[in-house]
């Protein structure tokens, strides 16, 4: 049986009042979806309040789930990202952004020197970039949304969301040589 198989039945039975088939389906994603809430939240206590409001989330929204539109484990990771952006909106995280022209920058970084870092190292880096920033990189490197999506889900310009994401790889390239992954000059 595929996951999207049983991914279904344990929504059906969920939708018929089954709290089990919910925890099997908590037990199923937590982890994954606990990443994507670490990239947002710089504490592992703020992670995993948010992974409880998103999961909050999901169980109120389960009955909006189509099948014929996607895989749960997609619909619900989107939930997942938006109830991370409600609550960064409500910090007003969002305010930092500022609206400079429209620049373009790679990160420049080959990939061996990616390969010589941890997850831990690169998600730490991470974690150090201005909120804005952060959660710019996050959505369009990370989560796959476009400048567009972004711009609308932010309520930002799509040139500030290129401007964030131009400015957040600008400062892990600095991050990245400044720790010794990389020595100048080594770029891709």
């Amino acid at each position: 049986m595929s996951n999207q198989q049983s991914d279904i039945q344990l929504i059906q039975q969920v939708l018929e009042g089954d709290r089990a088939s919910f925890k099997a389906l908590y037990n199923r994603y937590n982890r994954l979806f606990m990443l994507i809430c670490r990239r947002y939240f710089h504490t592992k206590q703020d992670a995993e309040d948010m992974l409880q409001d998103a999961f909050v989330s999901i169980y109120k929204d389960l009955k909006q789930f189509d099948v014929k539109k996607g895989k749960f484990q997609h619909w619900a990771k989107r939930v997942v990202i938006n109830t991370c952006l409600q609550r960064l909106r409500k910090k007003t995280v969002l305010d930092d952004f500022d609206d400079l022209n429209e620049k373009s920058f790679d990160l420049g970084v080959s990939p061996e020197v990616m390969s010589k870092m941890s997850l831990e190292d690169l998600t730490q880096l991470i974690h150090k970039l201005p909120p804005g920033r952060k959660l710019v990189f996050n959505l369009y490197v990370i989560d796959g949304y476009t400048h567009k999506e972004i711009s609308e889900k932010l309520g930002i310009s799509t040139s500030t969301s290129k401007t964030q994401l131009m400015k957040a790889k600008n400062l892990l390239r600095t991050d990245i040589e400044n720790n010794n992954y990389i020595t100048r000059g080594s770029y891709a």
